[in-house]
């Protein structure tokens, strides 16, 4: 178990209606780098990955003109309708190359603040697990739950909420089974859901706060503001 290899998935081919912007949101310039570039140099940096398959749309006409799309580390695959599509589409370009028990890292796209020390952590707490698990947040926030957008039904117990992050971490071929199985099913809003659909309990590793996902346009000051923060510290 511990000689895994490790490989990591980044799903690109959305479009992100909520940034109302001329282009999909990780081609949006961050720092002077589009938001991919940055997100992509930090798995690069971290030194851990054999490969790294990114899903990009077919026609997509921003991809081929980045540098990083041609670095050694690098590969493509065709981005799917859904999420779920792509990292599957991902996972097919290296089977002949990953072993059943090797870890994958999905990660977001749009999630350019992550560091070399959340994911050396996530693989240092998960490694030596069967199934993974992710990065995750404890919530602080009172939650509500609500019908109809309107009104509210109850509160639930936030000491039992987590914030799902990314990376999340699981074995080749328990993932690549999770997904193919339960394709087209509309619960499965990311890789960990697809594994607890199996009956499978993953793991949550505590990770850092400054790892958002840019959504709004106002997420781009946010996550500049970390990247000048972790680039100080």
């Amino acid at each position: 178990m511990s000689t895994a290899k490790f490989w990591g998935i980044v799903p690109a081919a959305g479009v992100g209606k909520r940034m109302n912007a001329d282009r999909p949101k990780q081609y949006l310039l961050l720092s002077e780098k589009t938001v991919i570039e940055q997100t992509l140099s930090r798995l690069i940096d971290a030194q851990v990955f054999e490969n790294i398959v990114v899903a990009i749309s077919e026609g997509d006409p921003y991809w081929d003109n980045l540098p990083i799309s041609k670095h050694e580390k690098i590969v493509w695959a065709e981005g799917g309708k859904e999420r779920a599509d792509s990292v599957l589409n991902a996972l097919a370009v290296i089977k002949n190359y990953a072993a059943e028990n090797d870890w994958v890292l999905v990660h977001d796209a749009a999630r350019p603040c992550i560091t070399t020390e959340d994911i050396k952590k996530l693989i240092s707490e998960l490694k030596n697990d069967e199934i993974g698990g992710i990065l995750a947040l404890s919530s602080h926030d009172t939650l509500k739950d609500v019908e109809g957008g309107l009104q509210i039904l109850g509160t639930h117990d936030r000491n039992r909420i987590w914030r799902a992050l990314t990376p999340q971490m699981f074995r080749y071929g328990a993932l690549k089974n999770a997904l193919e199985i339960h394709q087209g099913n509309n619960a499965i809003t990311d890789e960990a859901s697809a594994l607890e659909i199996q009956g499978f309990l993953p793991k949550i590793v505590e990770g850092r706060s400054d790892n958002i996902k840019i959504t709004r346009p106002e997420d781009l000051k946010l996550a500049e503001f970390y990247l000048t923060q972790q680039t100080l510290s």
